[in-house]
């Protein structure tokens, strides 16, 4: 019997378990909270999101079978328990019973074969904007049996695949209701009251749920267009909780607000389309890698915060990182000279970097490379775009030179390694090897822990020697949290965990 599976993930976070104490004056109640967020949600229905910034707010409303820790440990939710056979082919989850949907129906097997149907794009009639996950696509089929007076929900896979487990966090929905992208409903802490876009993400304490409730009654998370203007926010006293400081700013809120401090699940890259010239050539991309200081963007962002990273895989996901990639590339101009000569770019050339508007850490990253890369001959213009259109254009239409943005992942290494497999909608940098593609495969069938673990390391350094991008670093997070709260998590996926949060005890 599993009851968990240790993903092995030390010390890391991702936007997490943010919050403050805003509404602690009521005269009744256990009043609010008002998180700051920079980014729009993309959509209110969990199978159709795209953005993680999204995902970590709708956390707090819906829940899968399993869930995240704040250790890297799969637990149960909806789920009371559940085991994997031995030949890897078959997932049995015993449902929790008394779980009840936020509008007070109780989950059902029929409920969850629903909603894994419907993310793994399994239903007879596919809906219209669902994000099918790839990774569910292996599933044969879902079938319910009961034992007294117990409800079990069966997966049946088409092949071994002991990751799955970190697919199915996939969020439960009520079978046949249709209001989810205006009336969330799911099963987590919080219910749903308001969405005003661009404004604000309003929600309540779930007094049904079958956990530990939450303490504070209303969760409101405020949206800002831009870091900035959700920082003047801050300092005004509009908003209890910030996440994405930078260093200056930590130090300007140092008399009102607790400054957490953790390392972010996800890798920041430079990353680079491999079939727009002349990042077609390898060498070019090579000399890229050795301009680049990192060492230098951990000090100017950071103090020195954060972790070196050479591949595509985050720091934390310990059990399955490859450190020795980091050392793949040291800081060497003199080396990015060379190799630009050899591939006729002797005199540099110019390119475009797509940055995302609304993230001032990407937007800094770009700014400090501008200058390092210039040191080589290379003049990389800035572009900043609205998220949805990097969205459209960057991740979904492969439109562009090159980019900055940070990759999240599902705790599976696969997860984190999709993005470079050939072919494949998801590789929006256009990355083609028949080795990493024979390695992936490889280590996604075998069901040997070992050789999954030296397989995913063989094709981290695989991305490593081919400068698939230039994989940069787990950045640090410090995050505003205003004093006098207490029970902020960080956790190893892209969350904020609004339940956690209590109010300091008085000594």
């Amino acid at each position: 019997m599993k009851k968990y599976i240790l993903m092995a993930l030390l010390v890391t976070v991702s936007a997490a378990a943010l919050c403050g104490c805003k509404g602690n004056t009521k005269k009744s109640g256990n009043g609010s909270v008002t998180v700051g967020i920079t980014q729009d949600l993309d959509s209110l229905d969990p199978h159709k999101a795209v953005a993680a910034g999204t995902k970590e707010v709708l956390y707090n409303v819906y829940e899968g079978l399993v869930k995240p820790d704040q250790n890297g440990n799969l637990v149960p939710a909806v789920a009371e328990d559940y085991q994997i056979s031995t030949d890897g082919k078959e997932y049995t989850f015993k449902l929790r019973k008394g779980v009840k949907f936020h509008n007070g129906k109780e989950v059902t097997a029929e409920d969850v074969i629903y909603s894994l149907k419907r993310c793994a794009g399994m239903l007879e009639t596919p809906e219209a904007g669902v994000n099918a996950v790839a990774a569910l696509s292996i599933i044969s089929d879902i079938v319910t049996e009961q034992k007294d007076g117990t409800e079990y929900v069966i997966i049946r896979l088409k092949e071994a695949n002991t990751e799955l487990i970190g697919y199915l966090t996939c969020s439960i929905v009520p079978k046949d209701y249709t209001d989810l992208a205006t009336k969330p409903v799911g099963t987590g802490p919080f219910r749903f009251v308001s969405y005003t876009p661009m404004k604000s993400f309003v929600m309540e304490k779930n007094n049904d749920y079958y956990g530990e409730k939450a303490y504070y009654d209303k969760v409101t998370f405020s949206i800002s267009e831009s870091t900035d203007a959700a920082f003047l926010k801050l300092q005004a006293g509009e908003i209890d909780v910030f996440p994405y400081l930078t260093v200056d700013q930590a130090e300007q809120l140092k008399g009102t607000y607790n400054i957490e401090v953790g390392e972010m699940s996800l890798v920041q890259g430079l990353f680079l389309n491999n079939k727009v010239k002349p990042f077609d050539d390898i060498r070019v991309r090579q000399a890229i890698n050795y301009a680049v200081n990192k060492d230098e963007i951990l000090q100017m962002l950071n103090g020195g915060k954060g972790k070196k990273i050479g591949s595509g895989v985050f720091a934390g996901f310990k059990s399955y990182y490859n450190d020795a990639c980091t050392d793949t590339y040291t800081y060497d101009p003199e080396k990015a000279k060379q190799l630009l000569k050899e591939a006729g770019y002797e005199n540099g050339f110019s390119f475009t970097c797509s940055v995302p508007s609304n993230y001032a850490y990407h937007v800094q990253t770009a700014e400090i490379l501008v200058s390092q890369l210039a040191k080589v001959g290379i003049k990389m213009n800035i572009q900043l775009i609205e998220w949805a259109s990097w969205l459209s254009d960057v991740y979904k239409g492969h439109n562009f030179e090159s980019t900055i943005i940070g990759l999240d992942s599902q705790l599976a290494p696969s997860d984190i390694l999709k993005y470079y497999i050939g072919g494949s909608a998801k590789n929006f940098i256009n990355y083609e090897s028949s080795r990493y593609d024979e390695l992936y495969s490889k280590a996604m069938s075998t069901t040997d822990v070992s050789e999954k673990k030296e397989l995913y390391s063989l094709a981290q350094q695989c991305l490593a020697d081919d400068a698939a991008s230039v994989f940069l670093q787990s950045p640090s997070l410090m995050v505003a949290v205003k004093k006098g709260i207490t029970g902020y998590k960080f956790y190893p996926v892209y969350v904020q965990d609004m339940a956690s949060l209590r109010p300091e005890e008085k000594k």
